[in-house]
């Protein structure tokens, strides 16, 4: 029913482990392979480009499902239907940052310094429109050149400043650069060609996967705990224990005590299992999510 196209670079390992753990693995002969499958009714065609072009083939109709950065679907300035963000990245589940990075020693530290300064600033980027349209928003006046890689490397000798993506900084800083702001936040999105995100029975397949996709990333961040606790220790065992509603307290069998079940953080586990036990918790368990759907 659908033609899906994925990123190829950065994000394709990432991404490609988040549809195994939604149970729609990617089938391909090899890892250089364009050309790929999934076993899924909803799914006939699949193909990894880069991710800088799918917003472009998205909209042009060639597929009708697609995996890419907002940092590309701003970039390429084509129509297409967002259903939706997932929470992943290259390396962490948080968004990259579209920066304008100057050299350590630079006197600006501001959008306002380049606005006011004299003549034109030389900026390199792989993104070119982007760059354009955002910096003349803020009244800089810049000359902007198409990079090819190794953007950060530019700096001083043949650009001013670069305009490029980061996830912590480092690789920037370690270039000897200083983030002077950002431009853009993007974050993975779900994208869909108008035209079949207008037709009701591909839109509910896309969204069936999307929901898939978004119940996956939440359930990697969370972690299922069970414990057991007696009767008379019950309040000062919910009074530390978290929940995403509420939790599920069933009576033991004789009487005495009772059974809990949580979802919580799973960044809050290591304090939050001794806190448990000082509470008179036992039987305490933790249990990993495949999926949270709400």
């Amino acid at each position: 029913m659908l033609r899906l196209v994925l990123p190829k670079g950065s994000l394709e390992h990432a991404t490609l482990d988040l549809f195994a753990a939604a149970d729609l693995t990617v089938t391909r002969s090899s890892d250089v392979d364009y050309r790929a499958s999934i076993a899924d009714p909803r799914v006939d065609e699949v193909r990894i480009l880069r991710p800088q072009e799918i917003p472009v083939y998205v909209a042009d109709g060639l597929f009708d499902l697609g995996i890419t950065g907002r940092d590309w679907i701003e970039e390429q300035g084509r129509t297409v239907v967002s259903l939706g963000q997932l929470n992943y990245s290259k390396a962490t589940s948080n968004p990259i940052r579209v920066v304008l990075a100057v050299a350590e020693d630079s006197p600006w530290t501001s959008l306002a310094d380049l606005a006011e300064r004299a003549g034109v600033l030389r900026v390199a980027t792989e993104y070119p429109a982007l760059t354009e349209r955002l910096l003349a928003a803020q009244g800089v006046k810049a000359e902007v050149s198409l990079s090819y890689g190794a953007t950060e490397a530019k700096v001083p000798d043949i650009a001013d400043a670069v305009v490029e993506i980061t996830e912590t900084g480092r690789a920037l800083r370690a270039a000897g650069l200083r983030i002077l702001d950002t431009l853009l936040v993007s974050h993975t999105e779900l994208i869909a060609n108008p035209q079949a995100a207008a037709d009701p029975e591909r839109r509910h397949a896309m969204e069936q996967i999307l929901t898939l996709l978004q119940g996956t990333l939440e359930a990697r961040e969370k972690v299922l705990v069970k414990l057991n606790v007696s009767a008379e220790l019950l309040d000062g065992v919910l009074g530390v224990l978290p929940s995403m509603r509420a939790p599920t307290i069933s009576e033991l069998s004789g009487g005495g005590g009772f059974a809990l079940e949580t979802v919580v953080p799973k960044a809050a586990i290591n304090t939050l299992i001794p806190a448990l036990k000082d509470q008179g918790a036992t039987d305490i368990l933790e249990l990993a999510l495949s999926k949270i759907v709400h």
